[in-house]
């Protein structure tokens, strides 16, 4: 399987420009991290850096509330702060939900683009 997908690239290279070639070489799958380094490269980069932000406070209140609740034996207080951390914990997870969820979006538009950069390729072929 993985030799058809590699055979299938490269006849497609040998069928582009060198600047469709470049192109299609950059839309190659990303590992981890640069998927995760490619929500700081979108138009709303500011609000990943805004979640990103509020993500960072979240998980320090997550920690200060199970310090205290940790810390205290009145049972009002605990089920405070056990409330305030699941809260802090239900914040950080939707938040990392989202990005996640952008990151799958980032993958699909590259994957498209890799589609209308072959479709264009063998329209060019057939012409």
């Amino acid at each position: 399987m993985k030799n058809k997908i590699e055979d299938i690239d490269q006849l497609i290279k040998e069928t582009l420009s060198s600047e469709e070639a470049k192109f299609y070489d950059e839309l190659d799958q990303q590992d981890l991290l640069g998927m995760v380094g490619g929500l700081f490269k979108t138009r709303n980069r500011w609000i990943i850096i805004m979640m990103f932000i509020v993500n960072l406070v979240a998980f320090g209140l997550f920690i200060y509330c199970l310090i205290q609740f940790l810390n205290t034996e009145n049972t009002n207080e605990l089920i405070k702060w056990g409330i305030a951390g699941f809260f802090c914990v239900m914040i950080t997870s939707m938040l990392k939900l989202y990005s996640w969820m952008q990151m799958d979006k980032n993958a699909l538009l590259r994957e498209i683009k890799r589609l209308e950069l072959q479709i264009s390729s063998l329209a060019g072929k057939v012409s």
